[in-house]
């Protein structure tokens, strides 16, 4: 059974998600604020956290921060805050998605199926890292993209970005997080960059580059690779 962890400190919306997610199965713990939840989680090991940012001991990017020192648990924050800098905090800190109330209880249930997912898929073996679509096929050890059954020549800083990409397929990855880790950390906020290079990864790689299918831009907060 998949345990969830709901930090929520609305008792409302708390029961409404205990309610929908027992219905479906999950084992579900609910704690109200920062503290209860961390002893929460150190002590029945969730394997998914759906945490709420307005905590009234803490804040949630806090208890993010706290659970990413030992957990690879997937946290999806479910916040009313809505500036894209709140949300860019979250996944910084380590959040795997953010869901602006108010939101649907399908869209909450379908993205935790999604994190879950991601959990249980089991790593490609180094002698099989191929990642295909319908478009083109990436060897991660070859460092080759073939399109069409041609090579496409990447720049190295155009593989580097989606490498890192397409080692986390489905998540959303941050603009700074990929400035940090292509250009290194005094580039981090020369978002110019990423549009520029994303362009061109999209010529190169996207039958219709003006509209994307692999590679997805999240406005104000990063990029996502959808295989």
């Amino acid at each position: 059974m998949t345990r969830v962890l709901v930090v929520e400190d609305n008792p409302q919306l708390v029961r409404a998600l205990v309610i929908n997610l027992q219905a479906r199965h999950y084992g579900v713990d609910a704690a109200p604020d920062g503290a209860t939840a961390l002893r929460l989680a150190a002590a029945r090991q969730p394997d998914v956290v759906l945490l709420d940012l307005g905590l009234p001991d803490m804040d949630g990017v806090e208890v993010i921060r706290a659970l990413r020192g030992w957990t690879r648990a997937p946290i999806l924050v479910l916040s009313a805050r809505q500036s894209s800098s709140e949300k860019v905090s979250a996944l910084d800190a380590g959040a795997d998605d953010y869901i602006t109330k108010p939101f649907s209880m399908d869209e909450l249930l379908a993205r935790l199926r999604a994190a879950v997912r991601r959990t249980e898929d089991v790593p490609v073996a180094p002698e099989t890292s191929l990642v295909e679509t319908d478009g083109f096929t990436i060897d991660l050890l070859a460092k080759k993209v073939v399109r069409g059954g041609q090579d496409v020549r990447l720049t190295p800083t155009e593989w580097h970005l989606l490498e890192i990409l397409v080692t986390h397929p489905g998540q959303l990855v941050t603009q700074k997080h990929l400035l940090q880790e292509v250009w290194g950390i005094s580039q981090r906020n020369k978002s110019n960059y990423l549009r520029v290079y994303m362009a061109q990864l999209r010529r190169k790689l996207e039958n219709d580059p003006s509209h994307p299918r692999y590679l997805i831009t999240e406005p104000g907060m990063g990029y996502r690779f959808e295989a």
